[in-house]
Order: C-alpha cells, then sequence, then structure tokens
C-alpha cells in the first residue's frame, strides 16, 4: 500500500481485514485516558453545577475529540510510524487499516464532538474542544511535528486543552485556576516527552524527526528537562495559591513536584553516552505518576476541604 500523502516510504501490504480493535488503537486509547481524566477533574473541581448526564456529555465529548486528533495525526503520521520499533504496528504502518478509511473517521469524530459538545454544554466549551482538536492537527501534527525540536513544546499545548474545557464545561467561562490546570500539563509536557526521546532517541533520528536529543543532545536535553521541572513547582501549586483548591492539594503538589525535580536531576548527572539512559526511564515512568496523582488530588481535595 503505497504512502500517497508524503511519497517517502512504501508501506506494508494489508495482512487481514481491519478489526474493531485496529480503528479503535487509531484513537491512540492510552493517551485518551490521560485526556478523560484531566478533562473529568476539570468539571468537578469547577465552582459551578452541572448535571451528571450533561458532565457524563462533556466528557465523551472530549475523549472523542482527543480520538479525532489522535486518528488524524495517525493518518499524517503514518511515514513516520512505519520507521520506529514503537509505532511500526499501529494498524496504518502495519497496513491493517486503509488510510482513507482512518482519515474519514477523525473528520467525523471531530464535527461530532464539537457539535455534541456545543448541544450538551456550551459554546465556549465547543469552542475550545475544537481549538485542541485543530491545534493538534494542523499546528503540532502538520507544521511543527517534522520541523523544529520545539514541536513538543508548542505543541504540548493541545494535550493541556481538556481540563480548562472540563472547567468551561460546568461553568461557561474560563478562569484563573482553570488556566492553571492548562499551564500544569503544558509545562509537564517537555520534560515528560524527552525523558522518553533521550532512550528513543535512535527511533527518531531514524525517521528524521527534529526532537531535542536529536537536534541539541542529551546534554542540552537534560538542561531544558531540569528547568521545566523547576518552572513546573509553583505552577503545580497554583490551584491552591489562586484559591480553587486547599492546603492538601498544595501538600501534595509540593512533595510530587521535589520528586519530579530530584528525578530531573538524577537525569543531569548520568553520562551523555550511556544510550540506555536508566534515569530518563525512570523519570518518564515518575512523570506519568505525578500527573496522575496531582489530578486525583484535586478533586479528593475539594471533596474533603470543600
Amino acid at each position: 500500500m503505497s504512502d500517497a500523502a508524503h511519497g517517502t516510504i512504501t508501506l506494508g501490504e494489508a495482512t487481514a481485514p481491519a478489526r474493531v480493535r485496529d480503528y479503535f488503537d487509531l484513537l491512540k486509547p492510552r493517551v485518551m485516558s490521560l485526556v478523560v481524566f484531566t478533562g473529568l477533574v476539570g468539571v468537578l473541581i469547577a465552582p459551578a453545577h452541572i448535571h451528571p448526564f450533561e458532565a457524563m456529555l462533556a466528557v465523551l465529548a472530549i475523549a472523542l475529540g482527543s480520538g479525532a486528533a489522535g486518528c488524524i495525526n495517525m493518518w499524517y503520521e503514518r511515514d513516520l510510524d512505519a520507521l520506529m520499533a514503537r509505532t511500526r504496528n499501529r494498524p496504518l504502518p502495519a497496513g491493517r487499516v486503509e488510510p482513507d478509511d482512518a482519515l474519514g473517521l477523525g473528520v467525523l469524530l471531530s464535527i461530532f464532538s464539537v457539535a455534541l459538545m456545543a448541544l450538551a454544554t456550551n459554546f465556549v466549551a465547543a469552542a475550545l474542544l475544537a481549538a485542541a482538536i485543530l491545534f493538534y492537527v494542523f499546528v503540532y501534527t502538520v507544521w511543527l511535528k517534522r520541523r523544529t525540536p520545539q514541536n513538543i513544546v508548542i505543541g504540548g499545548a493541545a494535550g493541556a486543552f481538556p481540563p480548562m474545557i472540563g472547567w468551561a464545561a460546568a461553568t461557561g467561562d474560563v478562569a484563573p485556576v482553570g488556566i492553571a490546570l492548562f499551564l500544569l500539563i503544558f509545562l509537564w509536557t517537555p520534560p515528560h516527552f524527552w525523558a522518553l526521546a533521550l532512550y528513543r532517541s535512535d527511533d527518531y533520528r531514524r525517521a528524521g524527526v527534529p526532537m531535542l536529543p536529536v537536534v541539541a543532545g542529551p546534554r542540552e536535553t537534560k538542561r531544558q528537562m531540569l528547568i521545566y521541572t523547576l518552572v513546573l513547582a509553583p505552577v503545580a501549586l497554583s490551584p491552591t495559591l489562586l484559591g480553587g483548591v486547599g492546603w492538601l492539594y498544595g501538600a501534595v503538589a509540593s512533595v510530587l513536584s521535589l520528586v519530579f525535580i530530584a528525578h530531573a536531576v538524577a537525569v543531569w548527572r548520568t553520562a551523555d553516552d550511556d544510550s540506555a539512559h536508566p534515569a530518563a526511564r525512570r523519570m518518564f515512568r515518575f512523570s506519568l505518576l505525578y500527573l496522575a496523582l496531582l489530578f486525583a488530588a484535586l478533586p479528593f481535595d475539594k471533596a474533603l476541604l470543600g
């Protein structure tokens, strides 16, 4: 099956008819689960009442919007995915799903998710969801990914939208706490992905993706990872400082941020020629736990302390 969109690689012939699981995999379910979780937290901690059924539809719209953006991303990047060990078995490079089917699914889900959000909640939340999808597809996937080592910095904004969308779904507006949650994910994204890129740099180099470790080298990548974790720490505290939640969340955020910084220091101190990058692997795993625990602490704090 020829890759007509980019013309850079010939993909393998389809080995079997597409299954439901293949189409589900196009939606990037692991990414979607984090998006759904952070979007739900935005709904739960917003200072406004929303009917549970409306809240459920809002979270469903966020999930579908995330899946739609992931689907279009996989369609556009199928040539790159075929070159990388961790992605070459995805449904498109493996030939299990036709590219036109993937693109059609992504476009339809994009339209449906925004319409559902507008009908279920309000136009502010729908506009934010549309902006997140468009930003991920056109700014990150099409424009930045193949052109600049800052791709994940700027493109990370797309993944930072969900809690702000959830907040807007409940309140109809965007408040400082909602923006703080956006900034938290936005600043978390670079050290999270660069930790992965450090020990997957050969994959990115082979695919020609200008991730920071490939372009600037391990030492500069480690330096920027440490800087981002230091800047992230006060931002992680900002929901408490802004009065959105209480001291319990603030304590959790302080401890987790210190541990995250400690991981970044450990990465900084490792040898640059260590291709295994064990400290970076540990930091990547902890970064997932860091964000999950922070967002779990937000509604827990509000439920416990009001």
